[in-house]
């Protein structure tokens, strides 16, 4: 049984820290919101603490799942931050969709106090999180990743040490461009499936198991074909992966036009008050003459 802190439970990092208390760990949580610490509490078997610092004190791996590169600046440098009792020969482990820059800066911070840091983003959506079946892209050294790798097994059907630190989160940029092409295409799909007059259903139940089958297509089409957009990754949430990698693509020099475009689409969702509604609500913008 590992001593652990958890910081943030979003709709990600509730089911994710219940995995590892369900897994027999001891689990101190901490969330902005103290009711939701609360609720978490209730529901598995744990701890809270009112700071990131208190939950920190004495463990032996903390993990992060914040929404942005200043929310997590602000958990783990901040005045009350894991970083100010972190011991000697911990490992922070942060799960944020976050840059490249700020996972390099926390090694570096983390590696003075003589503790470890893997920068880890996810994939998998709410579901894989809740299911336990994430797939976890990982920066850092290998010491780190083998004494973290048996935990993130509670929640993760992948995972894999891709690099240095700044690498998972290169990697999870990667993900992100892959998806926002995913999307557009199946968005025009189910709008051209419609204006020809085409069973949605038939048509997605044949073709998602050949050479067009994706994760989105099998796991979002029924809802796009319904104009259910109430659940999984919002837009508001997604524009903001996207401006990650954008900005890393005008640092390294990589060339993102379609990333780019799918972008400004997001953009024009965001305009109409749709920023709340699931990613696949690029359909909508094609409904309306976009």
């Amino acid at each position: 049984m590992a001593k652990i802190a958890f910081i943030g439970l979003g709709v990600m990092g509730f089911p994710m820290a219940g995995h590892l208390a369900r897994a027999g760990h001891d689990v101190c949580v901490y969330n902005r919101t103290r009711s939701k610490a609360e609720h978490w509490c209730a529901t598995y078997s744990g701890r809270s603490a009112a700071t990131p610092a208190a939950a920190a004190e004495g463990a032996e791996f903390v993990f992060t799942c914040v929404g942005n590169d200043d929310d997590l600046r602000q958990v783990t440098t901040g005045a009350e931050g894991v970083l100010k009792t972190l011991s000697p020969g911990s490992v922070l482990i942060d799960h944020t969709t976050a840059s490249a820059e700020v996972a390099r800066e926390l090694d570096l911070q983390a590696k003075e106090q003589g503790c470890g840091f893997l920068d880890a983003p996810v994939s998998g959506g709410q579901a894989g999180a809740e299911n336990g079946v994430l797939s976890i892209m990982i920066g850092g050294v290998e010491a780190d990743y083998g004494r973290v790798s048996p935990l993130l097994d509670a929640y993760a059907k992948s995972h894999r040490l891709l690099g240095e630190a700044g690498s998972g989160q290169l990697a999870k940029m990667v993900n992100q461009i892959c998806i926002a092409g995913l999307v557009q295409g199946l968005a025009e799909a189910v709008h051209f499936v419609k204006r020809a007059g085409l069973e949605g259903e038939a048509v997605f139940d044949v073709i998602q198991h050949g050479a067009a089958g994706s994760w989105q297509m099998a796991n979002r089409h029924q809802s796009m074909l319904d104009d259910r957009y109430d659940f999984g990754f919002a837009v508001d949430w997604m524009r903001k992966d996207l401006r990650i990698a954008l900005e890393e693509a005008r640092r390294n020099g990589a060339r993102l036009p379609v990333t780019a475009l799918v972008d400004q689409f997001y953009a024009d969702l965001q305009a109409e008050g749709n920023g709340r509604l699931d990613t696949s609500s690029l359909l909508k913008r094609l409904e309306k003459g976009g």
